[in-house]
């Protein structure tokens, strides 16, 4: 089998949450729902959904888009860490952020905040648009497309594009192999396009959304298809029509592409796995009518698998879900993604540190009291080499994988971080806690990363130090000779 086609995605990342639970009753003060039992997931969103499709379908992506050095855009990152190469256009204003509240799998209420737009462009982002074989344009309307339409521009006269375009955002270039507005988005493009006049359904004739029938909807997608074609001077457009599929047409007869069986669920995000599958496929020489076919029946497929609330982000990078409980043994939460997501979430991020080699009572106490404190607990622990260097050839007496699995199993610790440093500054500024916690037993002026924590208003927090509990004594006692009666020079016999 030749390898997947490389993919160029350049758009407007968001970030996506879901509240999910269950709605059994009105609330006492309105007739409004309640929603108990709520539960958040975190995805990528916009153009990094669409990047991540593509990434999941095995090829190598690479993003051009916006995303900021906020929390959001950190997060993004995070969701996307290893599966994606990102290339960072400056963005005005905060990261767009989605959040839809979901009862029994039904959305009730969405939240959007944060007006983030590319505000300019860069070398590194022109010279991957002039180097890709194959781009989408993921338009969530936004800027990122606005400030590349020159590049990308000279890119549609040499490479295939797939434009997906948004109402806020501006019309594709000139030369475009293929567009996939959904009905609903071609209705309101055609409507404004003047190479649509005279061409189009009588005007007495129901819009899409009121649309008695199929067939009603079918030919108004493809009048207003052909009217896009004109007007825009693109190759084809695809338009999407939820369960019944997709309309293609290069400005004749449309090709009717039908859903491979009918499907029920949430469809958030289909328009954006119909997209990456139609621009991998024609980035691998696929025809568009092939490419429009497979991406109806991989749109169907997300659906039918649970849409948004079916995707199973990498272990690496996903964000772990609100309210789930204490780590278990066996599993490697990521620490980063942990921490944005609580940070996201408006919880505080507790961080404490050490050796942790011999795990006592002194230990569990410490991070008993620093979990109190915060939303999560991530443990700092010096790696094998970090502990030598500190305590002497001799020490570890356990290896960083074993006081790792120690560490999970409390049920005080969410997860935990391993450094190599000698001191952990470098693992805490990406870490950023908004407190590190530390025994009692030290002075404020001896912690070199006290300075760090507070340069991003983080606090060094003190907590009480249970007296008389250290790994080396533990070591040392364990190391003598058991205590018995003297018998000269005499000594114990070796058990076999």
């Amino acid at each position: 089998m030749s390898p997947l086609s490389p993919l160029l995605v350049v758009g407007d990342a968001l970030l996506d949450h879901d509240l999910s639970g269950r709605a059994d009753r009105l609330a006492p003060d309105a007739p409004v729902p309640v929603v108990h039992g709520a539960r958040r997931v975190t995805r990528p969103g916009g153009a990094a959904l669409a990047a991540y499709f593509a990434a999941q379908d095995g090829r190598e992506v690479t993003l051009v888009t916006a995303l900021g050095d906020g929390e959001a855009g950190r997060t993004v990152r995070l969701l996307l860490k290893d599966l994606v190469r990102i290339v960072d256009l400056p963005l005005a204003g905060e990261l767009s952020c989605k959040t839809r509240v979901m009862a029994q799998g039904v959305p009730v209420l969405r939240l959007d905040d944060g007006e983030g737009r590319a505000s300019g462009t860069t070398d590194e982002a022109l010279a991957a648009v002039d180097a890709a074989s194959a781009i989408l344009v993921a338009d969530y309307g936004r800027g990122a497309a606005d400030v590349l339409r020159e590049a990308l521009g000279r890119a549609a006269t040499r490479v295939p594009v797939v434009w997906d375009p948004h109402p806020r955002g501006g019309s594709p270039v000139r030369g475009v192999r293929l567009v996939t507005p959904s009905a609903a988005e071609a209705q309101g493009f055609a409507s404004s396009a003047p190479a649509a006049q005279g061409s189009r359904m009588p005007s007495d004739s129901p819009a899409p959304a009121m649309a008695s029938s199929v067939g009603t909807r079918v030919r108004r997608s493809a009048d207003d298809a052909r009217a896009l074609i004109r007007s825009w001077g693109v190759t084809s457009v695809a338009v999407t029509l939820g369960a019944e599929g997709a309309l293609l047409t290069h400005g004749g007869d449309p090709l009717l592409v039908s859903a491979p069986r009918s499907v029920e669920g949430d469809a958030c995000g289909a328009g954006d796995r119909f997209a990456a599958t139609a621009a991998g496929l024609l980035a691998d020489g696929a025809l568009p009518e092939t490419a429009v076919q497979e991406a109806v029946s991989a749109a169907t497929r997300y659906v039918e698998d649970g849409g948004a609330a079916g995707l199973r982000l990498d272990a690496t990078s996903s964000l772990p879900d609100s309210g789930t409980g204490p780590a278990e043994a066996d599993s490697v939460p990521d620490p980063f993604a942990l921490a944005a997501r609580v940070r996201v979430d408006g919880g505080t991020v507790v961080a404490a540190g050490g050796c942790f080699d011999l795990l006592h009572a002194g230990h569990v106490a410490l991070l008993q009291a620093a979990r109190r404190i915060g939303d999560c607990l991530v443990v700092c622990v010096n790696s094998d080499a970090s502990v030598r260097r500190r305590k002497g050839g001799s020490r570890p007496l356990v290896p960083v994988e074993d006081r790792v699995r120690v560490l999970l199993a409390l049920g005080c610790v969410d997860a935990v971080a391993v450094f190599d440093e000698d001191t952990p500054e470098r693992l805490l500024e990406e870490l950023r806690p908004q407190i590190w916690a530390k025994g009692g037993d030290y002075a404020v002026a001896q912690l070199p990363e006290a300075h760090l924590v507070r340069s991003w208003g983080g606090e060094v927090v003190l907590l009480p130090y249970l007296d008389g509990r250290s790994t080396t004594r533990i070591a040392e006692r364990a190391a003598l000779e058991p205590a018995g009666p003297s018998t000269g020079n005499s000594r114990p016999a070796r058990r076999r």
